[in-house]
């Protein structure tokens, strides 16, 4: 080849366009990698080709919608503003507050995230199954938690045989194990037909089957070794795709789990203090609680009896088997908890003691929602690829780390935010 051949394949070759791939694996706790019955031949394999950490430290709440946004935002609740799985609605005077999942993002998320930068960059973005990020104006191409026959993504799916008419239709009436094969299908074809810039990738099966049979059971060990086989076949499309060499793979969980054994219900509690009613087939409360696994969030719904409520809620709780403590609102900035001022956030958090759990199952089962220094809660991260220096195994380290080490990869900036990029994982 003449040298200016060469000349042009080295500007080209470093000038390519970055890849990010961000798989998430809802639940994954990376304690189970250390076990040597369980087979994680995937996860293992980046690990030792690439960068990983002992642990993630998830923001609180230790729930999925929060933590996913600090992954994107590299800020915490107080920032972003996300305390649940969607947005809390007050029902008006008296009224419970319930959570609305279906809300655009540009009201939902109060925080610049990486993909915001990224398109605002001229950079492509693309979703599956990520969350808080419903009609992002900011993601180019989005196969959603509910798919539709007439989403414009669905549709090439569908006129390219990577999905059928009957999977999109029957989807309320079929389980994680079918969607995650679906939106692991919908990874692929973007990755091979689309090749975007960022992918974020969200898996949910991790997460269904932990919380139907407790952390550490076959079934969940089951799901989480099914989990590490979808990373591979995210790996395979990159090779066929021809970006390997441009690509960087996350793969990462929101928060981790734990098994209990009892149920507080403290909806109930209130109902026997009085401040929760049934009148005439309806509920009319002073209070109401949002329970979120480890942790309940209590409510004063009806302003007009604000401090009667107040104080009858500082003994509501006391003494009740299974809560560890109250968090009140004084309180809430050491926690990373959002100002009730700003009209998001409870009036008090309930923490649930080990083996507790907020409106389990009475039989038990797995919940996260622990408050976040519960080491059980710690998440799981592993880079791997373009950019990543390979051998380094940290410590445990603080999530909102992620979107700027990111937006590093990407070349991109998202100034202002409490996150560093891990500078320890990228090649000098």
């Amino acid at each position: 080849m003449k040298l200016s051949g060469l000349l042009l394949l080295a500007a080209a070759t470093s000038f390519a366009q970055p890849h990010v791939i961000v798989i998430s694996l809802d639940g994954f706790t990376p304690a189970v990698l250390s076990d040597p019955k369980l087979p994680f031949p995937v996860l293992r394999k980046l690990m030792r080709e690439g960068a990983s950490a002992e642990g993630m430290t998830p923001i609180n709440p230790t729930v999925t919608w929060p933590n996913h946004t600090t992954l994107v935002t590299g800020v915490d609740a107080t920032r972003h503003g996300l305390i649940y799985n969607g947005l809390p609605v007050r029902g008006g005077e008296g009224k419970p507050v319930r959570v609305e999942p279906w809300v655009d993002k540009t009201e939902l998320v109060q925080a610049p995230t990486v993909y915001d930068a990224a398109h605002t960059a001229g950079l492509t973005t693309a979703e599956v199954d990520w969350v808080a990020i419903y009609h992002a104006p900011t993601i180019t191409w989005s196969f959603p938690e509910v798919p539709k026959l007439q989403g414009a993504l669905e549709k090439e799916m569908l006129a390219a045989g990577a999905v059928t008419a009957e999977e999109l239709s029957m989807w309320s009436k079929t389980n994680n194990t079918l969607h995650d094969d679906v939106w692991t299908r919908a990874a692929v074809y973007l990755i091979e037909k689309h090749r975007p810039n960022l992918l974020l990738y969200h898996l949910l099966l991790t997460d269904s089957v932990q919380h139907q049979y407790g952390a550490g059971s076959l079934a969940a060990h089951t799901a989480l070794i099914l989990a590490d086989r979808q990373v591979q076949r995210i790996l395979d499309a990159v090779d066929r795709a021809g970006i390997r060499d441009s690509t960087t793979v996350f793969v990462l969980s929101d928060h981790g789990f734990q098994s209990y054994q009892h149920a507080i219900r403290p909806n109930d509690i209130l109902r026997s203090k009085g401040l929760l009613r049934d009148v005439d087939g309806a509920v009319d409360c002073d209070a109401w609680t949002i329970s979120e696994g480890g942790t309940a969030m209590v409510y004063v719904t009806r302003e007009s009896r604000r401090e009667a409520t107040l104080r009858a809620l500082d003994s509501a709780f006391q003494g009740v088997p299974g809560i560890a403590k109250v968090i009140r609102p004084a309180e809430y900035a050491a926690y990373g908890y959002p100002d009730p001022k700003k009209g998001r956030m409870s009036d008090l958090v309930l923490v649930a003691e080990p083996g507790y759990a907020f409106d389990g199952s009475a039989a038990g089962g797995g919940a996260h929602g622990y408050l976040n220094t519960d080491p059980e809660m710690n998440a799981l991260l592993v880079a791997w690829g373009a950019g990543i220096q390979p051998g380094v195994h940290l410590g445990v380290l603080p999530n909102v780390n992620v979107a700027p080490t990111i937006a590093r990869l990407l070349h991109v900036p998202l100034p202002g935010i409490e996150g560093v990029a891990i500078g320890e994982f990228l090649r000098k």
